[in-house]
């Protein structure tokens, strides 16, 4: 086959909006003491991605995210002082962010991608997400909408935090523990550059 007179593809760049991009992290208590907890909501405020890909195929679509790890914040309606003592705690004894100030995902493959209507598809990331100084393959299934110079994607997943080495926290001698899973969910614009 010929690809005489065929134009190639142009490579496709777009930047985070940070004005209206979400990107949360769910906590949960363990069963025993959830009457007793809550599942704290953490907002991951400062991050930069990127995503690049040819005009003529999705599939070699490729991804960078950098997380500031120190960025994590509680967005629960609690008390100055408790939102204090749980963010220290994330940054010095979970998440250690002095040794690791970056989460990154990288992802340079796209699957299973399906078009769901005009501009609107499904797709599965399959990229490796460095947390805590470990770097583990994850699987991200987004709902992706391209619509004039704006692409937004939306999703959830979930890891477990003893992957990436890190203990579930807990506090008050040990009666609130959380669980050792995390839910993550994002809803990210990016615009052409």
């Amino acid at each position: 086959m010929s690809t005489v007179g065929t134009p190639p593809a142009t490579m496709l760049r777009y930047v985070k909006d940070a004005k209206v991009s979400t990107f949360l992290v769910r906590a949960f208590p363990t069963r025993i003491v959830s009457a007793f907890g809550h599942s704290p909501t953490i907002a991951v405020p400062d991050f930069e991605g990127e995503v690049k890909w040819s005009s003529s195929s999705l599939e070699d679509a490729s991804l960078r995210m950098v997380v500031q790890a120190s960025s994590l914040a509680v967005t629960d309606d609690i008390s100055k002082s408790d939102r204090s003592e749980i963010e220290r705690r994330m940054n010095e004894e979970v998440l250690e962010t002095d040794g690791f100030p970056e989460i990154i995902y990288e992802c340079s493959q796209l699957s299973s991608i399906q078009k769901m209507g005009e501009g609107s598809f499904t797709a599965v990331l399959n990229g490796d997400l460095t947390l805590h100084g470990v770097t583990l393959n994850q699987a991200i299934s987004a709902r992706l909408t391209l619509k004039g110079d704006t692409l937004r994607a939306a999703g959830e997943f979930s890891i477990r935090q003893s992957d990436y080495e890190i203990r579930p926290v807990s506090a008050a001698g040990g009666t609130v523990k959380l669980k050792d899973e995390l839910k993550l969910s994002f809803d990210i614009t990016a615009r052409k550059a």
